[in-house]
């Protein structure tokens, strides 16, 4: 298969790596861009959505698709379970993540928001579980055997009309180590449409299986905070 050139170079000869991880290896950055959909800006009805992943260079590295039904989409609408199915260049399924329906107000902790991810498909390489709190959304990022490798603290304000909104990435002893961010994307695309542009940074030397679950972790942040039901603002303050 020809590889495009737009597309990111698959590093060679890196051991004991996931098969479709090996872009990581070489990035401390990733772009992900949602895909518009003239279906959803105009009418308000679900879709599945559709993101591309780039470097800093703007090479592609991934795309990624959610998968669920029409039914899903359109009653639960941001709260609703999904696959998120994530691709390289030759089609072939490198990370899968899933995410259960679940609760996120901090009415309900027992039942909190959580993301599994594997790589490749099956073979799970960590998760992401949502933390109860009142004000700020914080969430730990563990590896394959439950271990919390990272922790995610959000701001009070999610509100994207307040311009970038910013997730920390902090490591066990509280020292920033990398962030997700929601970008301001223009008047327009934030009002009529619910496709976002996030930056995620973390450390080069970081565990390629974690940069996937932060991976996942972006995910998990825009369906939680940033998704519009019939194009309608759901942002609120705190975790009620």
């Amino acid at each position: 298969m020809r590889i495009r050139g737009d597309w990111m170079s698959i590093p060679a000869g890196i051991p004991n790596c996931p098969r479709g991880l090996e872009y990581l290896t070489m990035v401390d950055q990733l772009l992900v861009k949602q895909k518009v959909e003239l279906l959803e800006a105009f009418t308000g009805f679900e879709t599945n959505n559709k993101f591309s992943i780039k470097n800093a260079l703007g090479q592609k590295v991934y795309y990624a698709v959610e998968d669920n039904d029409c039914c899903t989409r359109n009653m639960c609408g941001p709260a609703r379970p999904f696959d998120m199915k994530v691709f390289d260049n030759f089609r072939n399924e490198v990370i899968h993540m899933y995410r259960p329906l679940a609760c996120s107000a901090c009415c309900f902790p027992c039942c909190l928001q959580t993301m599994e991810v594997s790589s490749p498909p099956g073979s799970v390489v960590g998760s992401i579980e949502q933390e109860w709190s009142i004000c700020a959304p914080s969430f730990r990022i563990k590896n394959h055997i439950g271990d919390t490798v990272l922790r995610i603290e959000g701001p009070v304000c999610t509100f994207t009309m307040c311009g970038d909104v910013e997730f920390k990435v902090v490591s066990l002893t509280g020292e920033t180590v990398g962030k997700i961010s929601k970008q301001w994307s223009g008047l327009a695309r934030e009002i009529f449409t619910d496709a976002d542009f996030f930056g995620i940074t973390f450390p080069m030397d970081l565990d390629v299986r974690m940069k996937a679950v932060l991976l996942g972790a972006t995910f998990l942040i825009d369906a939680m905070f940033f998704e519009k039901q019939a194009n309608r603002e759901t942002d609120r303050p705190g975790m009620f």
